[in-house]
């Protein structure tokens, strides 16, 4: 399924569907987020093997890229996007980061299970492929236990905070009531499959329960405590995850001022909520209103399905082309209960729709509405879903690569982007839905401070001294409305996994300073012109940011 005016495939397009494919082979699990049948069960090989196999294609398609013709500003994209990732995928290779591949958000310890959530589960056949794939968990741990392994052999390694924190992680999906067992239990294959389903999940089981053994007898004694990374290798990752290379001590100097400014729109926000209230007392008075109360997680569904319903079809009426198969947008409460709420794709044929989530602690039945509004847009339309749904449906124009590439300054800058725009639209005039969205901008503008300063060792704001992981936590505390626990985990993700934080907020600047510049190059900011500005931008589909302004400025 796709847009209706079709495009010549160029040797370009051909050379990046070419990758595609070695991508396939190398990534097995592509098949699943793609839609695509074909090695059903299979693993990505996480061995250092694995890695050596992975960055020699990456270097051979590298060579080719720079001696293929460019035909036209497709082409162009296209070669300054597998130009800017296949170098950076071998920067990082030979920077030893596959030997320390390890935080609690995303990595292998995490994507090892995380594909089970996207596999399909309506057939027999489609029971007998979970059931092959756990089968393979055990060598898909054992293979990157390896490149760990490798990893302590070299002095590469993730901070110790990390492996504490994967290695709950682990022990809780090896646990008799863990993910492995709750899906066997849930299955609805045939009893023929039975056995082999509960083979699966004991030796998954088992597999995490022995990567648990490994990072605290093994990978955490030997692990730095230092969580910050340093300037060189955390330049690397924000350029990674910016798709351009930023002036760092400008940015963390900038989002020392933009946290200053979210806090005072908040505090003014809260004397309209509650004359004289200061924000924590807003935020109690807010929680206390049970008219603004989602009770349990049904309500939510529900909740969740409709508001983005509606976001669809006013939008799809005004402001965006919204085409036929993306107007449907799954909402559904995840199989784990971490707290995290995220988007995954459709398949490239739309047979599975794109879907939000929202991983529900156990335990919390109630939501605030308020809080959570600005996250449905961020998440479904006009954030994620119109994003990555516009690049899957631009088939015709983006070959099967570029449908696939993400960057996420681009992604996530839009997400944020997307919710100051619904802001700009109407879509949050009620003052407790913009506290909510001001909520959610202040905890990420606190973090491109947190992550940078870290980091990076800079000066606090306060200047009591220089950052390190310790000040992190009460920090995001003071900045952060929410439970603990969830702000714990969010201080760990950050720590495990520089650059990836500030992205948020980095790539809303970014994106709000390229609307501005192509707003003065092509007219005034009129909602027609917005329009053209929106379509053409996510037309490209997700690019660095850097290729998205030349694409667009010249």
């Amino acid at each position: 399924m796709s847009s209706s005016i079709s495009r010549t495939a160029t040797p370009m397009d051909q050379l990046a569907d070419s990758w595609l494919d070695e991508l396939l082979g190398l990534n097995p699990e592509l098949h699943v987020e793609l839609g695509r049948p074909g090695r059903e069960g299979d693993y990505t090989d996480l061995s250092p093997e694995g890695a050596e196999a992975h960055v020699d294609a990456v270097r051979r398609t590298l060579a080719q890229v720079r001696t293929t013709e460019v035909r036209d500003a497709t082409d162009e994209i296209t070669r300054d996007e597998l130009v800017r990732t296949l170098e950076l995928e071998v920067e990082r290779h030979d920077a030893g980061e596959w030997q320390r591949n390890l935080n609690v958000i995303a990595s292998p310890a995490q994507a090892v299970r995380e594909i089970f959530d996207l596999m399909p589960t309506a057939t027999e056949a489609d029971w007998d492929h979970v059931a092959k794939r756990l089968a393979n968990v055990p060598a898909a741990i054992d293979g990157y236990i390896a490149s760990l392994r490798a990893g302590i052999a070299a002095g590469t390694m993730p901070a110790v905070r990390q492996a504490w924190a994967v290695a709950e992680q682990a022990r809780g999906h090896a646990a008799p009531d863990g993910y492995f067992a709750r899906l066997v239990e849930s299955s609805t294959a045939p009893d023929s499959l039975t056995g082999d389903l509960e083979r699966g999940a004991r030796a998954a089981a088992e597999a995490y329960a022995g990567l648990a053994r490994f990072l605290d007898d093994e990978l955490a004694p030997a692990a730095p405590t230092a969580d910050g990374v340093g300037r060189e290798r955390y330049t690397l990752a924000s350029r990674g995850f910016i798709g351009v290379e930023v002036d760092l001590e400008e940015t963390y100097a900038w989002g020392v001022e933009e946290l200053a400014r979210m806090v005072a729109e908040q505090e003014a926000l809260a004397d309209r909520i509650l004359p004289g209230a200061s924000v924590i007392e807003a935020v109690a008075h807010l929680e206390s209103d049970t008219d603004r109360r989602l009770k349990g997680t049904d309500a939510l569904q529900a909740w969740m399905q409709t508001t983005s319903d509606r976001a669809v079809a006013e939008l799809g009426a005004t402001h965006f082309d919204i085409p036929e198969p993306l107007r449907r947008l799954e909402c559904c409460l995840a199989p784990t209960h971490d707290g995290g709420i995220y988007y995954t794709g459709p398949t490239e044929d739309f047979t599975r729709p794109g879907r939000m989530w929202w991983a529900v602690p156990e335990g919390v039945t109630e939501f605030d509405a308020w809080r959570e509004l600005t996250t449905v847009y961020h998440e479904g339309v006009p954030g994620h879903h119109l994003q990555v749904g516009l690049a899957t449906y631009n088939s015709a124009e983006l070959n099967g690569w570029r449908r696939l590439n993400w960057n996420s300054g681009h992604g996530e800058g839009w997400a944020l982007y997307a919710e100051r725009l619904m802001a700009d639209l109407g879509y949050l005039d009620d003052p407790a839905d913009r506290f909510g969205m001001l909520d959610g901008q202040r905890m990420r503008a606190a973090r491109v401070v947190v992550d940078i300063g870290v980091h990076l060792g800079l000066p606090k704001p306060d200047r009591s001294g220089r950052w390190t992981g310790d000040d992190a936590l009460p920090f995001m505390l003071e900045h952060v409305n929410m439970d603990e626990a969830f702000v714990r985990f969010e201080v760990d993700r950050y720590l495990g996994w520089p650059g990836q934080a500030p992205s948020y907020k980095v790539g809303q600047r970014l994106w709000e300073q390229l609307r501005e510049a192509w707003v003065d190059q092509h007219g005034g900011p009129g909602a027609a012109d917005l329009k053209e500005f929106h379509s053409r931008a996510l037309a490209m589909g997700s690019v660095g940011l850097g290729t998205l302004r030349r694409a667009l400025l010249g």
